[in-house]
């Protein structure tokens, strides 16, 4: 407890650390400014009706930091740039020359990599936000548009995700911890005092019990996510004694931490991300009037893929295996045995039992495909618990609530480990 207020005192002593972290909370209080700033013509009454009776917008605003309950000039969040994520780490697989110069061309790369990302942002704001526009015109939730506001309000809305990607981008120069995280987390976090007065206004004696079961299970799933989160499997790693004139170097035993779960909560979030984006695609497809067979076809196709991803079973089970994918395919592209094979063999040291080179790429290989395969799974079942919990109770904010719970609890973890790091390198 002691070393806890010391790192506190720590922090707000640290003239720099001080500034990042004033600077992190500046942001997101600006953020949560600009996602209380309505577009023109909203019908409030409608919305709010809109929004209880659909789970799939429920999740969109949680990616849009709750910025599109109000229909705010954020609306769209993070959801585009996320998307282009995906699009961009997807493209790694199927391009040598993009794999290379993401893993290969250090930081100058990287960087390169990040700004096709964000470029992509751009047009998937652009389709998002007309149809999502159209979708609610067609509700009767904004006013019939002329193409002049159609044109205005769809740029307002790419407007307003590009600048929250920028101030993400700005938190995680400037600030502490990862930008377009932090902004999910500050919406999830707002929701939270309404969340409790809805609760507080609609109690009843007879739902203690359902109250305190689900407080148990939100308990449960905090402290087995801290714990499978923070899990690692050391290999034992040895260097080779080396002799310089009368003095012997090496010969020391350490070990290489493999974490149980690499890719933290980016999974879920790619999940979905690509669960979402394809619904408001379907949704406005569904919704607008086309003529001819093609027309009507790619109508009724879209009615149809719509209604298959509604079913709660179809929708638990996709989700799933998408979170067990893209936890793999997230450890794939940052973790590369080879590389680190190359630099224990270079370093002089070696895996007790194992010959260097290849002999050591396969066998890192084998170790983190068995790892991934239990922080896959505890992911993905994790992720789709709120849904059976919800299907048990009937209660539908459960599942929002144990998605929203997951990415809190990870990104609260990512950003201790970062002010720990800060203060580890000032006291250093």
């Amino acid at each position: 407890m002691n070393t806890f207020f010391e790192k506190v005192a720590t922090v707000f002593r640290d003239p720099t650390l001080r500034k990042r972290i004033l600077f992190t909370i500046g942001a997101l209080i600006i953020f949560q400014f600009l996602a209380s700033i309505p577009i023109p013509g909203v019908n409030k009454a409608k919305l709010v009706t809109f929004f209880a009776n659909n789970q799939f917008l429920g999740l969109l605003n949680v990616f849009s930091g709750g910025g599109l309950s109000n229909l705010s000039i954020v609306m769209l969040g993070v959801s585009p740039y996320i998307t282009g994520s995906i699009i961009m780490q997807l493209v790694t697989m199927m391009s040598p020359t993009i794999k290379a110069m993401y893993q290969e061309e250090g930081e100058a790369g990287r960087r390169k990599f990040a700004q096709y990302g964000r470029l992509l942002t751009v047009p998937l704001a652009l389709v998002s936000g007309f149809g999502f526009i159209l979708l609610l015109e067609q509700q009767g939730i904004v006013g019939t548009l002329s193409l002049f506001s159609l044109i205005t309000n769809i740029m307002i809305i790419v407007s307003g995700s590009v600048m929250l990607l920028w101030l993400g981008e700005l938190i995680t120069e400037f600030g502490i911890g990862n930008g377009v995280s932090l902004i999910i987390f500050s919406g999830i976090v707002a929701r939270i005092p309404q969340t409790i007065s809805q609760t507080a206004f609609s109690f009843s004696q007879s739902d203690i019990p359902f109250y305190i079961f689900f407080v148990a299970v939100a308990v449960l799933i905090v402290y087995a996510v801290v714990y499978v989160t923070e899990a690692e499997r050391p290999v034992a790693v040895t260097y080779a004694k080396q002799v310089r004139g009368n003095k012997v170097y090496g010969g020391v035993s350490t070990y290489l931490p493999l974490r149980l779960t690499q890719a933290g909560v980016i999974p879920i979030i790619f999940a979905l991300s690509l669960l979402l984006f394809p619904q408001l695609i379907l949704n406005f497809l569904s919704k607008i009037t086309l003529t001819g067979a093609i027309g009507v076809f790619i109508t009724n196709a879209s009615t149809t893929l719509l209604n298959l991803l509604n079913n709660q079973l179809v929708y638990g089970i996709t989700y799933f295996f998408l979170v067990v994918f893209f936890t793999y395919f997230y450890t794939a592209v940052t973790f590369d045995p080879e590389s680190i094979s190359k630099n224990l063999q270079q370093g002089g040291a070696f895996i007790p039992g194992v010959r260097p080179g290849e002999a050591t790429t396969v066998h890192l290989s084998k170790i983190v495909t068995r790892i991934t395969l239990v922080g896959a799974l505890f992911l993905g079942g994790i992720a789709v618990l709120p849904l059976i919990l919800k299907a048990v109770s009937g209660i539908t904010s459960l599942a929002i609530g144990g998605t929203a719970l997951l990415i809190v609890v990870s990104v609260v973890l990512d950003l201790i480990k970062k002010i720990d790091a800060q203060i580890s390198m000032r006291e250093y």
